[in-house]
This record gives C-alpha cells, sequence and structure tokens, in this order.
C-alpha cells in the first residue's frame, strides 16, 4: 500500500517514527512533499535515509508572496535529485488567498515550465479556484495528480484529461457523499489514496494527528463506495501511484 501525499517533515512526531508504524500497518511507500525550499531540503532527507519514501518537491500558493516564491531555480537544483519524483504541491488557493492571485498564478506557471522541463509529474492543490486551475493546466504535457480532491467540479475536467485523482481522508466523513460519488465516477486506473498528514485524519482517527499508516482507512472507504474488494482496490492504486509518479 501507498501513501501518496504526506508532509512528513510537518509532523509533531519524528519522521522516521512515522516511516516505522506505516510499515507496520503494510504501508510500503510514502511520497513525502515538501513545501518551500527548507521544507523541500528536509523532505529530500528524509527520503534519502528510507528506501520506500519519495519527495514531491513545491513552493506552495499560500508561500506566492514569501522570498521562496523568487527562488524557482533553487528548486530545481533539488528536483534533479534521483529521489525527487514530482513538481508540488502546487496550484492555486482563492480560500485562503494567503498570496496574492496574481503571485499565485505566477508561481504555479513557472512550476509547470519547470516540471515540463524536467519531465516531472505535477501534485495539484487547488481551492475555489476550479476554472483557473484547469486552464492554467490545459497545455501541460505531463501526468497531473489532483491532490486531496474536493472539487467535484473538476471531474469531468480530469476525466476528458485523464489526470490522476487522489483521496484523503475527508473522503471517510460521514457528511462527504459528494466526495465518494466523485470517486465512484474516477476511472480505477486514474485514483489514488492519500493521508495529506498531519492533516485530515480519516474518521476513525478523527481528533488526532493523521499519518501515513492511516491511508487504510481511506482505502477501505473508497473500496466501499465503489464497492470493490479492498485488496484488490489497494493493488490497483500500488500500480497507478507507481505509474503516476514513476516509482519503480
Amino acid at each position: 500500500m501507498i501513501d501518496t501525499h504526506a508532509h512528513l517533515d510537518g509532523c509533531a512526531e519524528p519522521a522516521d517514527d512515522l516511516v516505522a508504524r506505516a510499515r507496520e500497518a503494510g504501508v510500503e511507500r510514502i511520497v513525502s512533499v515538501g513545501t518551500g525550499l527548507e521544507s523541500c531540503r528536509e523532505t529530500l532527507a528524509i527520503a534519502r535515509r528510507h528506501d520506500g519514501v519519495f519527495a514531491a518537491l513545491g513552493i506552495h500558493p499560500h508561500q506566492a508572496g514569501d522570498p521562496d516564491a523568487a527562488a524557482v531555480d533553487e528548486l530545481r537544483e533539488l528536483l534533479v535529485d534521483p529521489n525527487a519524483v514530482a513538481v508540488g504541491e502546487t496550484g492555486l488557493d482563492h480560500y485562503r488567498d494567503y498570496a496574492p492571485r496574481d503571485r499565485q498564478l505566477q508561481l504555479f506557471e513557472r512550476q509547470l515550465e519547470l516540471a515540463g522541463e524536467l519531465g516531472k509529474t505535477v501534485v495539484i492543490h487547488t481551492r475555489e479556484a476550479s476554472d483557473e486551475t484547469a486552464a492554467a493546466l490545459a497545455d501541460f504535457p505531463g501526468p497531473v495528480v489532483l491532490h486531496c480532491f474536493s472539487a467535484p467540479e473538476l471531474v469531468p475536467v480530469a476525466l476528458e484529461r485523464g489526470y490522476y485523482v487522489s483521496f484523503a481522508g475527508n473522503v471517510t466523513y460521514p457528511k462527504a457523499e459528494e466526495l465518494r460519488e466523485a470517486a465512484r465516477a474516477v476511472p480505477r486506473e486514474r485514483l489514488l489514496a492519500e493521508t495529506d498528514s498531519p492533516y485530515l485524519s480519516p474518521q476513525p482517527r478523527r481528533g488526532r494527528p493523521n499519518e501515513p499508516a492511516n491511508v487504510v482507512h481511506t482505502v477501505a472507504a473508497l473500496a466501499a463506495a465503489r464497492d470493490e474488494p479492498e485488496d484488490e482496490l489497494a493493488d490497483q492504486l500500488d500500480a497507478n501511484a507507481a505509474a503516476a509518479f514513476g516509482l519503480p
């Protein structure tokens, strides 16, 4: 099993402990996500220490007004590391609006150019910006992962363009039927599961910090929503992640 999106450097507990507990739970691989240069450096260090841990490196839209937003060349240097499998998370956030929207778009476009240049997958964060995100991605040639999917209006775009759609712990929440309906609409070969640790703990662990071991609950919820055997879906999700991120 794989957790395709966790912020191991942002969890309160040591990353080494979280990786060990994940393996005990049957989660053999993790894509750890760095946001900002310092976070990306630490994420790479974690990936280098652990077989089965890979890095996605990017500058978050919340950071578009920060000095890191002008350091895409430094991000490029980190992304050439063999442990780095994707650019991101990157995208647009018009819900929090922690950074000016024009700066968010400029940063997003620069990271898309970088991903295209390096032949990397992009991991997309989008909130209340579905149309703008779809427009920015229209000409991107590589694989796209819609992380922590919470925008059902993007399902038709994802289906048409062949994007990977990744569901987090919020798909397990009792009132999240709209997300489960979206999960049923995504083809098996384009479905992914993640924790977004330390955020969005699944329902059985709600109220506690999230961690990669908990992705098993998200996989179980997806299998139930799609009326598929859990073990078969878990195998499919692993294969999808390997294809999406070019994993060995």
